[in-house]
């Protein structure tokens, strides 16, 4: 008798672990199922947060993009340039260094264009003359910059907006629901509050990386054009010495 109620629970236990494996399983196949893709994803946002959020991080890699290459070009090395200014100033060939730095077409070219244009004013006059058309040539590097620490700040907000509304949207639901709550029917504003604040961070922290790598640029390129326009002003004092 103890020996066939020993074998009874075996079987009990087995069955019990084989129904437990069995529920795992199928638990396992429902969450493969219920995977959600970045559309879905999206769609859970609300496109009027996700939508904006979408085109403030294609605006923050064009902005990023354009930047950069065109603050690379105008931080290559013009060491060759200076030379041929500095031979053909000493020969008194200023209308050639002129016609030099029309067709170098860069910052520093427009810059020392300037200058050669005020030759024979006072010193302190070419040199604001320089500094003029230099800080001119700096704004038009930082175009959109602004633009690109609005959208590291903003991206963030919006996103935290949209998290704002769905927990809302939560509450309402269950303020609503009474005494039969829903599951299902709280998850899509819970949906909502996680994935706008994903998405606010991710775009933000896009921008703000974005922003500070043109301003470090930004900054080189000032570097460099101050350091230029040092160098000219030591050369027009050279035939004077």
């Amino acid at each position: 008798m103890n020996g066939l109620l020993l074998l009874l629970q075996v079987n009990e236990v087995g069955q019990a672990v084989q129904d437990t494996l069995s529920n795992v399983a199928d638990g396992g196949l429902a969450d493969a199922a219920n995977e959600m893709s970045i559309w879905e994803l999206t769609k859970a946002g609300g496109w009027w947060i996700m939508g904006p959020l979408a085109l403030m991080s294609i605006f923050a890699i064009y902005i990023f993009v354009e930047r950069f290459l065109a603050i690379q070009k105008a931080s290559k090395d013009e060491s060759y340039f200076m030379n041929d200014i500095r031979d053909l100033i000493h020969e008194a060939k200023v209308d050639a260094a002129k016609e030099l730095c029309r067709k170098q077409d860069s910052p520093l070219s427009k810059m020392l264009e300037k200058g050669l244009s005020r030759l024979g004013r006072p010193l302190p006059d070419v040199n604001q003359a320089i500094e003029n058309v230099g800080k001119l040539e700096v704004s038009k590097l930082e175009k959109n910059v602004a633009t690109l620490a609005t959208i590291s700040g903003a991206a963030p907000m919006i996103g935290f907006l949209g998290t704002v509304v769905g927990m809302v949207r939560v509450f309402f639901d269950m303020a609503n629901g009474g005494n039969s709550l829903d599951i299902g029917m709280l998850s899509s504003g819970m949906y909502q509050a996680m994935v706008t604040t994903i998405a606010g961070l991710i775009v933000g922290i896009i921008g703000y990386i974005a922003y500070n790598i043109i301003v470090a640029r930004i900054e080189k390129v000032v570097f460099i054009l101050e350091a230029r326009a040092t160098e000219f002003m030591d050369l027009l004092h050279e035939p004077a010495s």
